[in-house]
């Protein structure tokens, strides 16, 4: 690793070579974890970061100041020795991932840019180098439709009035299935929408499409989700985020290509499973969007044993270099993985209490390491709710992404659930989609319902920690915020209308369901022999 004016490198390729000294609070939690990966000999593609030291400068500058632009391009020119590729080139093109990372992980809450970099000049290089024509134009329909909201702040509904308008006159439902002239239409609304917004053209240029997308992952520090989830959370507002800019690897690229996440045990419950999301033919922030539905370890161990064995290896060996349960992402590329982030996993207090005495057992963590993270936690109070077996016959299916059962209200936005909760009636939170814009409403909510989303999007992660239940996927939902209402399984439901939800079972119910609760006995009298365990001295 280098590090010149608060940047850290990291990643094989660098010249000079690279070493391992970030510290957590200079270089952000995201690539402290990046840089001891690429250290360890994880397969992780290089980067470099700007530290969070830059972040107050940026801000309060109101942009990137000249000498930061000069340090930004000099540790591209650094990025293209390290790949072999050309930021802005014709022949190999190099393209970037723009991505926050503050010193304690904030999932979702910041602003990430993919694909920075492409041109129009990039297309022949991009298809001469993959093979795979559809990607350019994937690519860059995604880069305008990303840039035009995290830059240039146009509102994600209209983006997504385009974007439908563009899918009926193909006959798709879904962006994944357009073909590659779909796609270049699909780009080309984008920067008409882009265009009409803003009054002028979308940026052409990679280094302006780059300084335009560090600037608002610098910004997003202070955005009004960010600030409400440092607010629930008891976190400081001053220490700023890192900006961490890494070379693309696509998981776009055709069907032996894909993205996900997977934590490396159940973070609902503590099991000792794989837990994971993935997509195949997408990139990342499909998954973590909430706005597509995944398949799970039963589906991939089906298409794609090789790689669930591959994971499966590095989630084991990820706890052990980390000590804890981790939360990784991950892309393949034309079959091979590569690894993009990967955190301390958030849990339910149920799964923080299994896998500190499972861990602690395994002797991945010593019983002193295992009895300091349960410290702070009413381990007495400890229980989950499930439903009287029999008492109701369920109204619809879900997947299941937050344990426990609730019950309330419905809810139909954000507003609606936190006026809810302010008049004694905790709502069930019933979108369309899970999304970081709706923490206030989810904080406030008893249980989340969406139509779409998987169980490791950013919302569905910040459910759990939150400990409210959530179910995603639920096929048989339709929902109409225009009109206040909601179909369930045929049936239309309107705000206030009381359902329940079991997040063990995924299953939902019409009205209230008797309920009885569990206390984890068994987990309780292990945490006691741990705590009555002698201490051993070397």
């Amino acid at each position: 690793m280098s590090r010149m004016d608060g940047v850290t490198r990291f990643g094989v390729g660098w010249p000079g070579g690279v070493n391992a000294t970030a510290t957590v609070d200079a270089a952000g939690n995201k690539a402290w974890h990046l840089v001891r990966m690429a250290a360890a000999g994880f397969p992780v593609p290089p980067g470099f970061v700007l530290g969070t030291g830059f972040s107050r400068q940026v801000i309060d500058h109101g942009g990137l100041p000249d000498d930061l632009i000069d340090l930004l391009a000099a540790e591209v020119r650094g990025l293209e020795e390290a790949t072999g590729a050309t930021f802005g080139g014709d022949r190999r093109p190099l393209l970037v991932s723009v991505r926050s990372g503050a010193a304690v992980s904030m999932p979702g809450m910041l602003e990430t840019v993919l694909n920075v970099g492409l041109g129009p000049d990039a297309r022949s290089g991009l298809i001469r180098s993959t093979g795979y024509p559809r990607l350019f134009s994937d690519c860059q329909a995604r880069l305008v439709r990303s840039y035009a909201e995290t830059v240039a702040g146009l509102p994600a509904i209209d983006l997504d009035r385009t974007a439908a308008s563009v899918m009926a006159r193909h006959g798709v439902r879904h962006e994944a299935e357009l073909d590659t002239r779909g796609c270049d239409d699909l780009a080309a609304a984008f920067r008409a929408r882009y265009r009409d917004a803003t009054g002028t053209e979308f940026p052409d240029d990679p280094m302006e499409q780059l300084v335009g997308a560090v600037e608002a992952v610098f910004r997003s520090w202070r955005s009004t989700r960010a600030v409400t989830y440092r607010r629930l959370h008891g976190l400081d507002d001053a220490g700023g985020t890192a900006v961490i800019v890494q070379a693309m690897v696509f998981g776009n690229r055709g069907a032996d290509s894909g993205s996900g996440v997977a934590f490396s045990r159940n973070p609902a419950t503590g099991e000792p499973e794989l837990y994971l999301d993935y997509l195949a033919d997408a990139q990342g922030e499909e998954v973590v969007s909430g706005r597509r539905s995944a398949f799970g370890v039963a589906e991939l161990g089906i298409t794609a044993p090789g790689l669930l064995d591959e994971l499966t290896d590095t989630a084991t060996r990820l706890e052990r270099e980390f000590g804890d349960a981790q939360d990784f992402e991950f892309t393949v590329e034309a079959g091979r993985l590569w690894l993009l982030q990967t955190r301390a996993a958030k849990r339910t207090a149920w799964a923080a209490l299994r896998i500190a005495v499972d861990l602690a057992a395994e002797g991945i963590i010593d019983r002193r390491v295992a009895l300091d993270r349960l410290a702070h936690r009413d381990v007495a109070a400890i229980s989950r709710t499930r439903l009287t077996p029999g008492s109701a016959r369920p109204l619809a299916t879900a997947i299941p992404a937050g344990p426990g059962v609730a019950m309330g209200p419905i809810a139909l936005t954000a507003r609606a659930a936190t006026a809810s909760a302010a008049a004694g009636a905790p709502a069930i939170l019933v979108r369309p989609d899970t999304s970081t814009e709706d923490l206030a409403g989810m904080a406030a909510a008893a249980g989340i319902l969406t139509r779409v989303g998987s169980r490791t999007s950013h919302a569905a992660v910040v459910a759990r920690q939150l400990d409210r239940t959530c179910l995603v996927g639920c096929d048989a939902l339709e929902v109409d915020d225009d009109s206040g209402h909601c179909r369930l399984a045929g049936i239309e439901l309107r705000e206030g209308d009381i359902i329940t939800l079991d997040g063990d079972h995924g299953a939902v119910y019409l009205g209230s369901v008797p309920t009885v609760t569990e206390r984890p006995t068994d987990l309780l009298a292990r945490l006691d022999e741990l705590r009555h365990e002698p201490v051993t001295t070397a």
